[in-house]
């Protein structure tokens, strides 16, 4: 008997989900695919479920690129509580000890804040998602195991204080993927002579999605689902705008036919090197009596020669 290949829709975009604190990023992927019925869905990048903020989700054929976003720098507010470390460097730890704050001088905060501002090592926390001998870690740290992990180098764009309050600072946070935020509350926290973890903690931005008014709340799809389909995928993003850093290069019908074959093609006055967004130059009319925007096949790479290779190609 044949398997059913219609199940679920065909739908393809982007949604920006404001991720609500408790709920994990999987369980979040599998609500969202229920409400618009989609036939595939991936996330880009875990967020703890201590966090919130924005979560990129990937619907139908936007599932190829969304390794480009989980490769895009993140920002992100949040707040260090001083004076107390945890098990896990979040709030969700227990307590392992206590120190007495007293009045913090903000230029001294700071000055620990640019400590680790520019490229950095970071040992990642026994309490995270990385795989030793395909365990993850916090398997391990769950039966109170610890053991040597390896350095991993990010790169922290801006480390800067909002607010000192007490034993409570806030602070803005832009960074490459792969940064441990509570890593760096741990690490500013023993500087100041303290200790510190990660009370709260909201995603702010991933790569080229900045705008927060963009994202949309568990509540309001959930709202939207009861209106129909349409009113849901009006909050979905083209595919093509999670690339926006990269130019576009517009292909011939007879180049779009070679790349999808798998060969590189030569576009006259292309970028020279590096990743761009491809288009068929086809227009097609429009209800309003003028052109649609070419249709986005996918990204190429621009080879040693000139030629334009396909990197990752999404079905017409």
């Amino acid at each position: 008997m044949k398997r059913n290949q219609s199940r679920g829709r065909g739908i393809n975009g982007i949604l920006l989900l404001d991720k609500p604190i408790g709920l994990t990023s999987n369980a979040a992927l599998q609500e969202v695919k229920r409400i618009y019925r989609a036939r595939k869905a991936g996330h880009t990048g875990s967020l703890d479920p201590l966090a919130s903020g924005m979560l990129p989700l990937c619907l139908g054929e936007a599932t190829k690129i969304s390794g480009f976003l989980l490769d895009a720098d993140k920002r992100y507010w949040a707040e260090f509580h001083l004076g107390v470390t945890t098990t896990t460097g979040d709030a969700h730890g227990e307590v392992l000890e206590t120190r007495p704050v007293g009045v913090l001088d903000p230029d001294l905060v700071r000055a620990a804040l640019a400590r680790y501002t520019g490229r950095i090592e970071q040992i990642p926390p026994m309490h995270s998602a990385i795989k030793v001998q395909g365990r993850p870690l916090y398997t391990l740290a769950h039966k109170g195991i610890t053991i040597e992990r390896a350095p991993r180098t990010v790169t922290i764009h801006d480390f800067s204080l909002l607010s000192l309050e007490g034993d409570r600072c806030t602070v803005h946070i832009h960074c490459t993927k792969g940064t441990y935020i509570r890593t760096l509350a741990e690490d500013v926290g023993e500087v100041l002579g303290v200790g510190a973890h990660v009370s709260a903690l909201r995603r702010l931005a991933v790569g080229p999605f900045t705008n927060l008014e963009a994202m949309v709340t568990m509540e309001q799809l959930r709202a939207a689902s009861t209106e129909g389909e349409a009113f849901l995928d009006q909050r979905l993003l083209p595919m093509d705008s999670a690339l926006g850093q990269w130019p576009a290069v517009n292909l011939t019908n007879d180049s779009v036919f070679y790349m999808r074959q798998g060969q590189p093609v030569l576009v006259p006055r292309a970028p020279t090197s590096g990743l761009v967004r491809l288009y068929a130059r086809l227009k097609t009319p429009s209800v309003d009596g003028g052109t649609d925007s070419p249709p986005f096949i996918g990204v190429g790479e621009v080879m040693d020669d000139g030629r334009i290779a396909p990197r990752r190609l999404i079905a017409s």
